[in-house]
């Protein structure tokens, strides 16, 4: 796998469809340098202000999935 630096530039907008969260973004994408003692693995850098607002649209949209199941199969509730 090749590792990549992906930098949050806006959040466009956030939906769910058929058991997949869907995030639309603008963003600068970068192939990153192999390291030899690291692992290769991407990293996202983001705003604390759009890290903020994907949280809260991540929570909204998980709120109405939940909602769409049966009261027995939703997580944490009894």
């Amino acid at each position: 796998m090749k590792p990549y630096d992906i930098e949050l530039q806006r959040l466009k907008s956030i939906r769910h469809d058929k058991g997949m969260v869907e995030v639309s973004v603008d963003a600068l994408v970068a192939a990153r340098p192999l390291r030899d003692e690291g692992a290769s693995t991407s990293v996202l850098r983001l705003p604390v202000e759009h890290a903020r607002t994907l949280l809260i649209l991540l929570k909204q949209n998980l709120a109405e999935l939940d909602k769409l199941q049966p009261r027995s199969r939703r997580s944490g509730r009894a």
